[in-house]
Formats: C-alpha cells, sequence, structure tokens
C-alpha cells in the first residue's frame, strides 16, 4: 500500500533506525493508500490562512539549510491541486535557499497553526521564476502593499504531503489573534463602564 509522504522520505538508513527503535512494522504493514500527491479543499484552507512557513534545501555539499517565510496570510498560494507558489522578496542577499534550489530542486515545507496545533509537511519541486516568465502568476502571489523589491517568483510543484500529529507543538497566538479573542471583554468592560457613569449620574441627581 502506497503512503504517499512516507513512500519518499523512508530510505533505507530510516528504515533501519526504526528497526532499531521497534518501531518498523507499524510502517511495514500500513494498510490503506495515502496518496498525496493532490491538494484537497482541507490543505487549501489551512494554507490560505498561514502567514508564515519554513522552507528547508540542500545544498551541492549536502549541508541542510532551513529558512523562514512570512508574510500576509495567504502570501503562499495555491496555484492548481498540484501547484503553489510565492513572491520572493529582497532580503540580506545571501541567496542561499535560492542558490540551493538553483542545483537541488527539492524542498520540503512546513506550515504551523500554533493555536489548533497543526501542522502540514509538504515536498515539492521547487522553480525559480523570472518576473516576466508567467505574468499571470506574478499578478497572483505579488502584494502591492508589499513595498520591497520583489526579485523573482517561485513556483512549487507538489511531490506529496503529509499531516503531523498535535504532539509537542505549543499553541501560540499572533496579536491580532489575541486582539479578537479579547474583543468581547473589551466591549463587555466598556458597556459597564457607560452604565457605571450612567448610575453615577442618577445619584447625583
Amino acid at each position: 500500500m502506497s503512503y504517499g509522504f512516507l513512500d519518499i522520505a523512508i530510505t533505507p538508513s530510516v528504515r533501519s533506525v526504526q528497526a532499531d527503535m521497534g518501531a518498523a512494522r507499524q510502517w511495514e504493514y500500513f494498510e490503506g493508500d495515502r496518496e498525496s500527491d493532490r491538494f484537497t479543499a482541507q490543505e487549501a484552507t489551512f494554507i490560505a490562512q498561514r502567514d508564515t512557513f519554513y522552507i528547508a534545501t540542500v545544498s551541492e555539499t549536502g549541508w541542510p539549510y532551513v529558512q523562514h517565510r512570512g508574510g500576509p496570510a495567504g502570501f503562499l498560494k495555491l496555484v492548481d491541486e498540484s501547484t503553489l507558489a510565492f513572491a520572493d522578496y529582497r532580503g540580506n542577499r545571501q541567496y542561499i535557499s535560492t542558490g540551493n534550489l538553483a542545483a537541488n530542486d527539492r524542498a520540503c515545507l512546513i506550515l504551523v497553526d500554533y493555536p489548533r496545533r497543526a501542522r502540514l509537511k509538504i515536498y515539492a519541486h521547487v522553480e525559480k521564476l523570472t518576473l516576466d516568465a508567467d505574468p499571470a502568476l506574478t499578478d497572483l502571489v505579488k502584494d502591492e502593499r508589499y513595498k520591497a523589491k520583489l526579485e523573482r517568483i517561485f513556483r512549487l510543484r507538489l511531490a506529496a504531503f503529509d499531516w503531523n500529529c498535535p504532539q509537542h507543538i505549543t499553541p501560540r497566538f499572533t496579536e491580532d489573534e489575541i486582539a479578537r479573542a479579547v474583543r468581547p471583554l473589551h466591549e463587555r468592560i466598556a458597556a459597564l463602564e457607560a452604565e457605571n457613569e450612567l448610575l453615577r449620574g442618577r445619584l447625583g441627581d
């Protein structure tokens, strides 16, 4: 049976460690297909809500590099059921991820929803595009509100994805998420303060 993501991730050395840890049978006799080369509505919604992700690449010397990417929620765009894309703006000009991808187009992304303790892993082949290579795609991913210099577009062809368990994910919340959560409390406090002022006024009469 197929288990999309693990079909890529599990190598002979991984199987050796699984055997050493007594976990080999758990995956050797996995029953059921988990083909994951097409995003569903569940992944589409999850991706559209994210304002950050981590991307791992590997250099010619074999060293991995993990980079954090952030932007407005939904800056990582779902182009179709097997394609993602995002705009690459000028940063510190080290170009480590970009250089790694020029030599090896494989990448792994991790997207985390900290409040809900959900984690999506994505294997993809990444293609670097100039801004005029696909004008429609450039228009889709660029954000006119962001004033940094747009240098290139990255298009990601899905190889496989998988959902992780929530174990060990510590819930964290953004300022906006906290503001939305406490807004009813602030509104209630304001209403009570207004009511107190009204009552004080009546007592003063």
